[in-house]
């Protein structure tokens, strides 16, 4: 009975005042990183990458002008397959920034991307969503929109990504136009841009610098591109035209090998990792050929997969360390890391979901990502973006942050020495004076977590976490204002969509 009296002031209290924490732009980091491997087998790690640039070589294909670029620059040319002096090679990685600032719209939600920062991006590319209330169903623009907004309005996702489900019901052609208008108007977060082609590439450019001016983007990162490489060993025209289109103006790239172990690499974790790297360098490489000191991201998306059925299999103890070994890498290269997420085969958000992208997400979290696609509403695979998932996977991503961030608090008021003077043996803190003055931030609080008894969750509803997610994203939209944007702004954006899309015809492909 004690406990249980005890148990509602507590609760009172709590009702009484709103929860004040207040969430980063982004995070920074102060946990140290899981560091899997020694020096001998790192080192032995960076020889069979550098054996990939100088005796493998890399195939930039269907790109004549990328080729002759790294020509004029010395490579060694075989056709379209590209070698170089892994020395070179790693001279020009290191042109690139350990960490650069990508600004936001709104100056306060700038992101830095690097060094000991990480960043939490929703899902991208799904062509299909859900949620509890349409099922699944091919993505269209007005889910876009919904899920540009969450985004926005989510305190624990600090970027925007890009493509957080494909508006199917519009024209290939033109769609980009449509998801940049509406990450541009109906956010003020970082984003990324189109890079499905040159052309789409260069709006999307083009249409950021509407957004920042000229002078500003002159000096400073505003919009970024994420591209794959085709591995393996493969970049073809789309990752190094969407290179010129970017960082060939100053803005940046990332750039993901997208390998299944046993398909587009060998079975073999460490020979993975290692083409991933040796991928991922050279189109960095060619970024730094093209404009010195361009923004980078070293990715690296690497699944095991089914050797039964051939289906990428997601939180498997192979891409787990996987992550820690590219983190290492990539911190010894100098180069900001994308990896991992909160990635999933499940078609719903059920077990196997929690699961999979909890071991996925963790291990992303102590590997050091600096930038996390993902992080975010996978399902599937990545074929389908959960609403569902994509407000509880950020739920939790708000207790990462607070991992992240330290955790302990060692200050005096920490120590709470009044409070043992205040209560005695046998006594309780809940309504000490120091448990009222901290207890608003003392621990992270869960939107989605249901801790009260089973009397009070029956009372209300009996609702399950998917449940409780859906009637979050509801209030959430429901409660939607979009972000104040210069007039002027926003009629010259609308003249570029409509003057774009008055040039270009529908394609569907």
């Amino acid at each position: 009975m004690k406990g249980d009296r005890m148990a509602r002031r507590s609760r009172a209290a709590r009702g009484r005042v709103e929860n004040t924490q207040v969430a980063a732009p982004f995070v920074k980091r102060v946990l140290p990183y899981f560091d899997l491997l020694d020096e001998e087998r790192l080192a032995a790690l960076e020889a069979q990458v550098d054996w990939i640039f100088e005796d493998v070589g890399v195939a930039f294909r269907d790109d004549r002008e990328a080729v002759r670029i790294w020509r004029d620059a010395g490579a060694k040319i075989d056709g379209d397959i590209v070698r170089a002096d892994a020395a070179w090679i790693r001279s020009l990685c290191a042109l690139a920034p350990r960490e650069f600032t990508q600004l936001a719209r709104d100056p306060k939600k700038s992101v830095v991307i690097g060094g000991k920062n990480q960043v939490f991006a929703p899902v991208y590319g799904s062509p299909f969503v859900r949620d509890l209330e349409g099922g699944r169903r091919y993505g269209d623009i007005a889910s876009f929109e919904k899920l540009v907004k969450l985004t926005y309005m989510h305190p624990f996702l600090h970027h925007g990504g890009f493509v957080t489900c494909e508006p199917c019901d519009v024209p290939v052609s033109k769609r980009h136009l449509d998801m940049l208008f509406a990450h541009m108007t109906l956010s003020d977060k970082p984003h990324l841009g189109a890079i499905t082609e040159m052309s789409r590439a260069r709006d999307s450019v083009d249409m950021a610098e509407i957004v920042f001016g000229q002078e500003v983007m002159a000096q400073n990162c505003v919009i970024m591109g994420n591209v794959n490489t085709n591995s393996p060993l493969l970049v073809d025209k789309v990752a190094s035209e969407a290179v010129r289109a970017y960082c060939g103006r100053g803005q940046g790239i990332v750039v993901v090998p997208f390998i299944l172990s046993g398909a587009m690499g060998p079975v073999s974790t460490a020979a993975s990792v290692c083409q991933a790297m040796a991928e991922a360098m050279m189109v960095c490489a060619f970024s730094q050929i093209v404009w010195p000191g361009a923004p980078f991201v070293l990715g690296n998306f690497l699944s095991s997969m089914s050797l039964k059925s051939g289906a990428p299999t997601f939180g498997m103890p192979e891409p787990v360390v996987s992550n820690y070994v590219i983190g290492q890498l990539a911190r010894r290269a100098g180069l900001p890391l994308r990896c991992g997420g909160s990635l999933t085969a499940s078609k719903i958000e059920d077990a196997q979901a929690a699961y999979e992208s909890a071991d996925s997400m963790h291990s992303t979290m102590l590997a050091g990502a600096n930038f996390v696609l993902h992080a975010a509403g996978w399902l599937e695979g990545g074929l389908c973006t959960g609403f569902e998932k994509l407000i509880m996977d950020a739920d939790r991503l708000g207790s990462y942050q607070k991992v992240l961030s330290g955790g302990l608090d060692t200050s005096e008021e920490a120590f709470a020495r009044d409070a043992y003077g205040e209560v005695g043996p046998g006594g309780h803190f809940l309504g000490s004076a120091h448990t009222m003055r901290n207890y608003q931030t003392a621990f992270y609080e869960p939107k989605l977590s249901d801790s009260e008894n089973v009397e009070s969750w029956e009372e209300g509803g009996s609702k399950d976490m998917r449940q409780r997610a859906f009637g979050r994203w509801q209030t959430m939209l429901a409660d939607y204002q979009p972000p104040k944007m210069d007039e002027a702004t926003r009629e010259e954006l609308e003249a570029f969509v409509a003057r774009r899309k008055e040039e270009l015809p529908d394609a569907w492909y």
